[in-house]
């Protein structure tokens, strides 16, 4: 296999099924995926079981039980759990379109990281999308999303941009090219070689800091937010708080200031 998909879900069933029927019909199958599940109910596991034998690709379920948010911890454990020198990371709320795969092989490159983004859609056009508008890509169509309510915006720009126009648009955007856990890429041994996420960090910021640390390595990275393109699913985000911000804002600060490569508490600690 060519690559590992980690995508990150907790308790979101419906979501995480148009998901994984984005990655089925992607235009290069030669990848495995694993779910990192940081506690979800049985709910998600039957799912899984149940999609396992509808799709192509191997699908690999990695579970925690229910600690609060630990997504770093399982994000480490998934890493873990893949068989590929080249992983691939999302969220169980993004559909990928059907170059995405294809497009994050294209771009990967020794010595860097890739960097994508994402299209948010509005609650009503997430619940609204079906198997079949993933399947035959509607859910990409600028035109099919504006008839469903999508204000036309210059934004729309990133699903309808193609060929050297995307290549143009990654060049001049002004968005730097950071670690974003719904879209990146990297090679899995510069992952372990930092020891993962900082497994210290809850929402908040935890992506970034990843990326931070390869920097420090001496990575570079790629803009490839017009290129490899996915929709995020709107839900609500009943995770935040002040304190965790502030609390992941002091570890950034110290892995920027103090150019930390490894940290402390990350892979190893499981």
């Amino acid at each position: 296999m060519k690559a590992s998909v980690i995508m990150s879900t907790y308790n979101s069933e419906e979501w995480l099924e148009k998901v994984i029927w984005g990655f089925s019909v992607q235009t290069e199958l030669n990848f495995e995926i694993i779910i990192a599940d940081d506690g979800s109910k049985p709910k998600t596991k039957e799912l899984l079981d149940t999609l396992r034998s509808q799709i192509s690709m191997p699908l690999i379920h990695v579970w925690q039980e229910d600690n609060g948010f630990q997504k770093s911890q399982i994000l480490n454990k998934a890493i873990v759990a893949s068989s590929t020198d080249y992983l691939i990371f999302t969220d169980g709320d993004c559909i990928p379109r059907k170059d995405f795969i294809e497009t994050h092989l294209h771009y990967r490159e020794r010595g860097y990281f890739l960097s994508g983004g994402y299209f948010m859609l509005p609650m009503n056009i997430s619940q609204a999308i079906t198997k079949n508008d993933i399947l035959h890509q509607n859910c990409f169509d600028v035109k099919w999303l504006v008839n469903r309510g999508l204000k036309k915006s210059f934004k729309n720009t990133k699903l309808s941009a193609s060929g050297g126009w995307a290549k143009f648009l990654n060049f001049i955007t002004p968005t730097k090219a950071t670690w974003n856990g719904h879209n990146a890429s990297g090679w899995k041994d510069d992952l372990v070689a930092i020891n993962g996420f900082n497994q210290e960090m809850q929402y908040g910021g935890q992506d970034r800091e990843l990326g931070e640390r390869l920097f420090n390595k001496g990575l570079k990275s790629k803009q490839i937010r017009y290129s490899a393109i996915v929709v995020h699913l709107d839900h609500a985000r009943g995770y935040v708080n002040e304190a965790t911000w502030k609390k992941n804002f002091a570890i950034r600060e110290n892995t920027r200031k103090n150019k930390v490569i490894k940290t402390p508490i990350g892979i190893d600690s499981n």
